[in-house]
């Protein structure tokens, strides 16, 4: 038998649904690995989505963005606008906390199809026979409509079919009748979408609140908040510090952890291998007989306590944010009561934390290989789960990426499922495609490598990277000038200017970004070693009482930095970010503009601490939507002074002594004098 027609018993195309179907959607965007993970926004801000859509020959395609809250069955739809070179676009806009999910839909429209011809029909019976066809497809679209719009549309079919076979009738008054755009837009109404073409998935998307893209975090050791030498802190003494830090501006207050302390191999001041009778250990090193990371170190206060302090906490817009540290002391309980979620070593003990050449010996991690590995899950969210119970909403969380990625995409996600408003910040200054995959899973918020970056051209590389890159969808930044582990060198010299320049980049270039304090604003400078990242005497070690009167605080400043974030939209967010060129390699320029483009911020530093410098920086007016041709006028919003600037080149000049930054607004409009009552 000859071969094709043995071909012949085979149905054709058995493996397409309908090959009516015409649409193609390519691509649609954005998307985090093809949909794997979800893309991150926040209540209110609208999510621009991009496909790939085009169909055969020379017929209209017609484009719908659809959308739905993760949980219900109600669908959104939006029309996609062409962009040029067969990409749509649209957006929508996530109104409530939640999950989400997108896709696009396609499908080749007759009556849009029909129409486009019809516009450029010039022959008499062309028209006269198109406009027959319209009528068909017109009655065919009053089928799908609802009462009163499917009387008008029958009406419309019909009118046009006897004016298209009434020799009298005009050519020009069929085709006129024919293209009515108000009758057109009701058509549009009740499309032909039998055979749409549909996106391969819904695309996830969650919308957090606000603060997980616009957060200011203050860090402080409670212990360590007694105004009293050698007195241990307590909540009640933080308590009394609200006032200062909201002074300050900042809206999430962090303390390390909270819980009882190990005795077992306690570190003494200085991580000192052999803890003093006195010594209060690392907070890191959790647990012992009076309990574990569900409980609360004495010495602190009382749960009661610490619920006044969340409560007098909110009355000054500020969230305590406690950190999570899945590691125990060698007495925590669980070492205990479940040893098989340790690792043991061959003589018997339990394999305690190392980063070579570091060694931990007051921390023993858990084992996510564990064969009880469910129950050591179960049990450690049940960890967050106490601390949401007792009114927190918001957690650092130590050393994410030494514990199992599918352990943290399993509890993040439970847990975001259950209480949408919570919001994680990941501690993982490690690897780049760790830390995004840390995001990428669910961390609502990610440290990054700021501390380190710190001339021109890192600076520059690295947040066009974090504001353009491909993790803009999912990576948010939190940037620290110094955390109670690091103490960059740069800040080893003391000087004002470059805690001061390091603080305005923290805060203009990134949405989000924290200080370790009061270390930050008292200058905290002394390292344990020349050479070293550890500060000496550091509060993770011991008690310090800190001086808040001292003259030389930053903080006046820092609270002039944290409120021009407040007032200028334009630093709400972390997309918006242009470097601007500037002939000097001390100084950095660059601008933050507001979605909407009504608020403008041109932020310039000096990075060197010790001279003055000088420079011209580039910026195009007409970038920043100013007239070329006009003055506008820049205020800097550190100095309240105001200088006017036209054209593209403008000098810059700054002494590290007085203030080390510029951070301007721009005003394009500028007073005159009908903006006086005497004008009129």
């Amino acid at each position: 038998m000859p071969k094709s027609a043995t071909a012949q018993t085979t149905p054709p195309c058995a493996s397409i649904e309908d090959g009516r179907i015409r649409a193609v959607i390519d691509a649609v965007f954005p998307n985090v690995d093809g949909g794997r993970f979800a893309v991150k926004r926040v209540v209110g801000e609208s999510i621009a989505v991009t496909a790939h859509c085009f169909t055969d020959g020379h017929d209209v395609l017609r484009v719908m963005l659809r959308w739905r809250m993760e949980e219900q069955t109600e669908v959104h739809e939006v029309p996609m606008k062409p962009l040029g070179n067969d990409v749509w676009s649209a957006k929508f806009t996530p109104l409530a906390v939640g999950r989400y999910r997108y896709s696009v839909t396609a499908w080749v429209d007759p009556f849009e199809s029909w129409r486009d011809e019809m516009m450029r029909r010039i022959d008499v019976d062309d028209i006269r026979i198109a406009s027959q066809v319209g009528a068909i497809e017109i009655a065919a679209t009053a089928a799908r409509a609802g009462a009163a719009d499917r009387k008008t549309l029958l009406h419309w079919a019909k009118e046009l079919e006897t004016a298209a076979t009434n020799p009298a009738t005009d050519a020009n008054i069929i085709k006129a009748l024919a293209l009515d755009s108000a009758l057109a837009e009701l058509a549009e109404r009740y499309p032909e979408r039998s055979l749409a073409a549909h996106s391969a998935m819904e695309l996830p998307l969650v919308a957090d609140r606000v603060r997980a893209r616009f957060s200011c975090w203050y860090e402080l050791f409670p212990r360590s908040a007694s105004t009293e030498p050698g007195r241990h802190g307590t909540f009640k003494d933080v308590a009394a510090r609200l006032p200062g830090i909201a002074a300050m501006g900042f809206d999430v207050l962090y303390f390390p952890p909270i819980h009882p302390i190990g005795l077992m191999q306690r570190k003494g001041k200085n991580n000192a291998l052999l803890a003093e009778p006195d010594d209060v250990g690392s907070p890191w090193a959790i647990g012992c007989a009076e309990g574990g990371h569900k409980s609360i170190l004495p010495a602190l206060g009382t749960a009661q306590d610490f619920r006044q302090l969340l409560a007098s906490a909110a009355d000054f817009g500020i969230e305590i944010a406690l950190d999570i540290a899945f590691q125990c002391a060698p007495d925590h309980p669980y070492v205990k009561d479940h040893p098989a979620w340790f690792r043991w070593r061959p003589d018997g003990s339990v394999q305690y934390a190392e980063n070579p050449p570091k060694k931990y010996q007051d921390i023993y991690p858990f084992n996510f290989e564990s064969a009880d590995w469910r129950a050591l899950w179960a049990e450690l969210k049940s960890v967050f789960d106490h601390w949401i119970g007792e009114g927190v909403n918001i957690f650092r969380v130590d050393n994410p990426h030494t514990k199992a990625f599918p352990f943290w995409e399993w509890v993040i996600g439970e847990i975001k499922r259950e209480h949408p408003e919570v919001i994680f910040l990941a501690e993982a200054f490690t690897r780049p495609k760790v830390m995004h995959r840390l995001a990428k899973i669910g961390f609502s918020q990610s440290y990054t490598y700021f501390t380190w970056r710190n001339s021109k051209q890192e600076l520059t590389e690295y947040f066009t990277e974090l504001s353009n890159g491909p993790g803009i969808d999912y990576f948010r930044p939190n940037a620290w000038p110094n955390t109670p582990d690091i103490l960059h060198e740069q800040l080893h010299s003391g000087e004002p200017a470059i805690f001061m320049a390091r603080l305005v980049l923290a805060a203009t270039l990134a949405a989000s970004y924290g200080i370790y304090g009061p270390a930050f604003e008292l200058r905290e400078h002394w390292p344990k070693s020349p050479d070293a990242e550890e500060y000496l005497n550091s509060e993770k070690y011991q008690l310090r009482t800190w001086n808040h009167d001292d003259p030389g605080s930053l903080a006046p400043f820092i609270a002039r930095i944290n409120q021009i974030r407040r007032d200028n939209p334009a630093l709400h967010a972390d997309h918006g970010l242009r470097f601007l060129p500037i002939d000097n390699e001390q100084l950095l320029a660059y601008a933050k503009t507001a979605d909407d483009g009504s608020n403008v911020v041109v932020t310039v530093v000096n990075l060197d601490p010790y001279n003055v410098q000088s420079g011209m920086v580039l910026l195009d007016p007409e970038s920043i939507g100013v007239d070329a041709a006009h003055p506008f006028q820049m205020h800097d919003l550190l100095s309240n002074e105001r200088f006017l600037w036209q054209g593209r080149h403008h000098y810059i000049r700054l002494d590290p002594h007085n203030v080390p930054a510029h951070v301007f607004v721009v005003r394009r409009r500028l007073r005159d004098e009908r903006d006086f009552d005497y004008y009129l």
